[in-house]
């Protein structure tokens, strides 16, 4: 499926390596369903993963006690489901096994600690120069320069790709210790101590949530309006409760229902500093790809005082924190769960598909075809349900143009 060519300029060697299949970039969930649905249509891919392992997100920089959000029903990639025997929402440990069984299935082995430098097109050849810097598969020359080519080029960084860090006053000034969530394990290091969590998303509570169960003094940011839900509704998750109603009815009357029930279950969220958004979760989360939080018991210790909220952040100290009301208090520690984003714009060149925060500037449905063969896949803001969406739509497009072109081939040797 490849050969290796050396193109020479002036003194400089370089090595080319064609690729008949696609070039997929991430070996995350996203480079994974691609692949499998890929080899399913008979086409073989190369991944190039800048880490040492698949997943790296969920396998090196994520909390101990995560699991998923969502039932496993809603979480699997394509053409594999989960293990009768996983539980309803499996641990990080289970969806890290999970993906690594997917891979072995599909005989999907990446290109590991190949960081991509830099992609673009070629006019002249008409495909995707991928510019890797790590080890050689040639030598063993470390951080060599080796340049691969095909007629397509598959972004599966996803959104999670770097740390987000804010941009926040003093910051640099804190003496404590100053972590993102990526490199937060568990709370046990941090007991009895007063920390502030920047961030009042799923990874924000289930910090706080962390924290206190290892007998710290947890303070959430909230700066801006989230919707708290319920995981459950009746027994069964709010998202496939969401999902079922949409069918029949319309995102605001679904939205009214779930508000209603999370009122009656959770309580009065705008008196304890978590207000909610004009527009409803299922809308929000549509229109503008912002996921509600559901709650994994975080909401209790909100109300019962074990969290405390807190407004935006004006300034952080040396000790601790300045926020936009007035209050000034003292911390041992801060956490940032302030997200992540895209790397794209950082190695993709002259590409117009991508806007300048390294999402495609088509919305879902329609994101994940660019022009020249440019793909991509994990972009939607819809998590894994997306991905799958995604890849498989990906790979039946890669098909039928793999398809017509041998078909022509054929012709033309007749």
């Amino acid at each position: 499926m490849s050969c290796c060519k050396e193109e020479k300029e002036g003194k400089k060697s370089q090595k080319l390596i064609y690729f008949e299949g696609p070039i997929i970039v991430g070996a995350g969930p996203s480079g994974l369903a691609t692949s499998a649905c890929l080899k399913k249509q008979g086409i073989s891919s190369l991944i190039i993963e800048r880490s040492n392992c698949i997943a790296s997100l969920w396998q090196q920089r994520t909390y101990d006690r995560l699991k998923l959000h969502l039932p496993n029903k809603f979480c699997q990639l394509p053409l594999m489901g989960f293990p009768k025997n996983f539980p309803k929402y499996p641990s990080k440990q289970q969806f890290i096994a999970y993906m690594e069984n997917y891979a072995s299935h599909f005989g999907i082995n990446p290109l590991f600690n190949k960081e991509v430098k830099k992609a673009e097109f070629d006019e002249v050849l008409g495909g995707w120069r991928v510019t890797t810097v790590g080890i050689c598969p040639m030598s063993i020359t470390v951080n060599s320069e080796v340049e691969y080519f095909s007629k397509w080029l598959i972004v599966a960084t996803g959104e999670n790709a770097e740390p987000l860090i804010p941009e926040i006053q003093g910051i640099e000034k804190f003496s404590g210790k100053l972590v993102h969530t990526s490199l937060f394990k568990s709370g046990v290091e941090f007991c009895n101590q007063k920390v502030l969590v920047v961030g009042c998303g799923n990874s924000g509570m289930e910090v706080c949530l962390d924290l206190c169960a290892h007998l710290a003094f947890p303070h959430m940011v909230v700066r801006n309006s989230v919707h708290v839900l319920p995981r459950e509704m009746f027994g069964f998750s709010t998202f496939g409760v969401a999902m079922a109603l949409s069918k029949w009815f319309s995102l605001r009357l679904v939205d009214k229902f779930l508000l209603l029930v999370a009122n009656l279950t959770l309580g009065d969220a705008d008196r304890l500093g978590l207000r909610r958004p004009k527009t409803g979760p299922m809308e929000l989360k549509n229109v503008a790809g912002k996921t509600p939080v559901l709650d994994m018991g975080a909401f209790s210790l909100i109300k019962s005082g074990k969290i405390k909220v807190m407004e935006g952040v004006r300034e952080i100290t040396k000790n601790g924190a300045k926020f936009v009301d007035g209050q000034e208090k003292d911390f041992d520690s801060i956490i940032l769960a302030t997200g992540y984003k895209s790397n794209v714009p950082f190695w993709l060149k002259d590409c117009e598909f991508f806007s300048i925060d390294g999402m495609p500037k088509i919305p879902f449905p329609n994101g994940w075809k660019g022009g020249k063969g440019l793909y991509t896949v994990g972009f939607t803001k819809r998590g894994l349900l997306g991905t799958s969406s995604d890849a498989v739509n990906v790979a039946r497009d890669i098909a039928n143009e793999w398809r017509r072109t041998m078909q022509n081939t054929n012709n033309d040797q007749k």
